[in-house]
């Protein structure tokens, strides 16, 4: 099964609002960019990706938590951000039961994980890999 048919199956298995919440949360993430990848990772939670992770999504018993990896670097003027404001890194929204998804805002955050992850600097190649391109160059 890929990851996008994984995520349908566990929104199907959620019989309540957090189903609800994911599906909408996961159509917004995807509606803000059509090369976002969808993936299955940490023992069964979504997780949207493109140039690097933009956000993974947790089901809990009271909530569905969707959390930016780097969350702390992007600007947040809707202030969707409630949890994890802490963090160095990361930042979270909480979406309860009877909490409506602010489209706009959210795709907003989104775009801006995205372009992060592309301007981001990128780590150096491991020592090994750039001696034998120094290797091969002779």
């Amino acid at each position: 099964m890929n990851p996008s048919e994984q995520i349908d199956e566990l929104i199907a298995k959620l019989g309540d609002f957090r189903g609800k919440t994911l599906a909408g949360v996961r159509q917004t993430i995807l509606g803000a960019d059509r090369e976002i990848v969808e993936e299955w990772k940490w023992m069964g939670s979504p997780v949207w990706s493109r140039d690097g992770m933009i956000a993974v999504a947790t089901v809990l018993k009271d909530k569905v938590k969707l959390t930016f990896s780097n969350g702390a670097r992007l600007a947040d003027p809707d202030k969707l951000f409630n949890a994890g404001l802490g963090g160095n890194s990361w930042r979270a929204i909480d979406f309860f039961e009877g909490d409506k998804i602010n489209e706009r805002g959210l795709k907003s955050l989104v775009r801006a994980a995205i372009d992060f992850n592309q301007t981001k600097p990128r780590s150096k190649a491991p020592a090994g890999s750039r001696a034998k391109e120094r290797k091969g160059k002779r």
